[in-house]
């Protein structure tokens, strides 16, 4: 659990010519948690072969200029593409979905020379992806371009306070508030939560809920249905109370 720059140095020493490329693995779907020692991108960024380090999630930049109100603090220990070339990362891998916000696909990026290398490979052609695909990322590469965050869907939800979504708890009139607590999702920023706000009714009705012609996604928390609102366009907020309300009336 504890990996130093000395041990990458000794394995490249080792491989004497052999080695290709230096790996940097970010645990984006897993923690390893207690006594634990992992070097930094900089760090392995001059032992010789070429540095790619694979961040997982997609973040783009530290800085987050797409958001108006700056980062949001439970991105401090996401690496992002931008740093991680700064830092001196020839390549950097990560997920076109999942914090970059657009659609499932596998992204490249850093120098010139070894990007080409890698869409000159024969794999490359079974791997490239499809218009549709390129398509969603191009809508989702241009949202950034114009910093507008409200446009990726992933970030709209995510930069929302809890006092944001107590501002449409009136529209759930009749409803129980409940404090939650949201997840990032599954592939990306594991253990974190964020604080968040949901309204409730007594009872199981999951199953009811999602049998519907639009089906509502909710969860069970101390015997009660539970709907996060930071999940819910506002667009849908009637169409969820009505469903709230039909299945509490149900007997």
């Amino acid at each position: 659990n504890r990996t130093r720059r000395a041990d990458y140095a000794a394995a490249v020493a080792d491989g004497a010519n052999d080695v290709a490329v230096v790996v940097q693995v970010h645990q984006s779907n897993f923690r390893v948690v207690g006594y634990t020692e992992a070097p930094r991108t900089a760090e392995l960024a001059d032992l010789g072969p070429p540095l790619v380090a694979d961040i997982g999630s997609g973040l783009l930049d530290s800085r987050c200029g797409w958001l108006a109100g700056g980062p949001l603090p439970w991105l401090a220990s996401e690496p992002a593409a931008r740093q991680s070339i700064e830092a001196g990362a020839a390549l950097v891998t990560f997920s076109g979905d999942k914090l970059l916000g657009g659609p499932q696909a596998g992204i490249i990026a850093g120098r010139a020379d070894l990007v080409d290398a890698c869409r000159r490979h024969p794999l490359a052609r079974a791997l490239r992806p499809g218009s549709l695909v390129l398509a969603a990322l191009q809508h989702t590469a241009l949202a950034y371009l114009r910093g507008d965050g409200d446009a990726i869907e992933f970030w709209r939800m995510a930069a929302l306070t809890a006092a944001d979504l107590r501002g449409r708890l009136g529209v759930y009139e009749g409803l129980a508030e409940v404090a939650t607590a949201a997840t990032p999702g599954g592939g990306t920023l594991p253990g974190v939560e964020i604080d968040s706000v949901g309204v409730a009714v007594p009872g199981d009705h999951t199953s009811a809920l999602r049998s519907l012609s639009r089906p509502i996604i909710a969860r069970v928390i101390d015997g009660a249905t539970v709907v996060d609102l930071r999940t819910v366009h506002p667009d849908d907020d009637a169409e969820v109370v009505a469903a709230l309300h039909a299945a509490n009336d149900q007997p």
